[in-house]
């Protein structure tokens, strides 16, 4: 990154888990807002569940006419849920619960022809950085639903009592064209937004795998990701919980040369859905933490008693 970019917490907040890009937000005047629910884009549809099979008598099963058999579930399907929510508070330098952050899986559908993951994250920050950092952001992506390469971003932002809205329809030729409320970015294919590079390096099996890369596009600037094990099982305590997570060191690089503008650590729980329960990063200024705290579980499934 170059000396121009400045580095903010607002952006480690919505953005830092995915390890995209940071930026500075100037403070704010306006009042905290909701979470905003966003309508999906043109095009999307939600898919349906399937219809349950009829009761059957035990030790008896229906047959299939004609049937083919399944194909194995992708990576992300394994871990990615629908509903899953993921709440997380951030602590910069000495001071703690200085932002919150949300995670969302929102919903797995069709988007251009295409099946695709719904993605979200909503950052808002709190006193006492809310009276420099008055953020109150909203995060969109749809990615594909096997290797979670980006296929629009979305991002609802608020600056000095103005909502900005920027809509990224990616493209890897430059010949399809965008809808007239979006920009059409150039991409390398398997391009991923931060949100798509969250979830993905969730779907990698680290204790087989040492290094992963990964072009991200922001919105903004076009980097490369990479991503190596430093450990496969450390302890690491949260809000949420005690946890054996395997530590993950992100590195950012533009034009081939790395950033060092900041360091940026992952934690990723040694658990089926490899949820993400703390992310470190060193900055010029300050040290931040972006800890878990709560996870709501996805339809059907039963949180862990306390």
């Amino acid at each position: 990154m170059g000396t121009k970019m400045t580095v903010g917490i607002c952006g480690l907040v919505a953005l830092g888990c995915a390890a995209g890009a940071f930026y500075w937000l100037h403070a704010r005047a306006s009042k905290p807002l909701p979470d905003v629910v966003s309508p999906e884009p043109p095009g999307f549809q939600e898919a349906l569940l399937a219809n349950p099979q009829p009761n059957t008598k035990p030790g008896k099963s229906t047959p299939t006419v004609g049937s083919k058999k399944t194909a194995p579930p992708t990576a992300a399907e394994l871990v990615l849920k629908t509903g899953e929510v993921l709440n997380y508070t951030a602590n910069v330098a000495k001071l703690e619960d200085v932002a919150t952050l949300t995670l969302k899986v929102a919903g797995k559908g069709s988007f251009l022809g295409k099946s695709v993951w719904h993605l979200q994250a909503a950052a808002h920050t709190l006193n006492p950085l809310r009276m420099v950092f008055e953020l109150d952001d909203q995060f969109d992506s749809y990615s594909d639903s096997r290797t979670l390469a980006s296929v629009q971003y979305e991002m609802r932002l608020s600056e000095r009592g103005q909502k900005v809205k920027s809509v990224q329809r990616m493209t890897a030729t430059g010949k399809e064209p965008a809808p007239p409320d979006a920009t059409a970015a150039r991409v390398a294919p398997g391009t991923r937004d931060p949100l798509g590079l969250m979830q993905f390096l969730r779907t990698v099996d680290w204790a087989g795998t040492r290094q992963v890369s990964s072009p991200v596009y922001d919105g903004h600037k076009l980097y490369d990701v990479r991503a190596k094990l430093a450990n496969a099982s450390v302890a690491v305590g949260v809000p949420a919980g005690d946890f054996r997570a395997s530590k993950i060191e992100i590195h950012v690089f533009e034009n081939g040369v790395e950033s060092k503008d900041a360091s940026f650590t992952l934690y990723l729980a040694n658990d089926a859905a490899r949820t993400p329960v703390l992310l470190e990063a060193i900055m010029p200024f300050a040290t931040a933490r972006v800890e878990l705290v709560k996870e709501k579980p996805e339809a059907g499934r039963t949180e862990k008693p306390n």
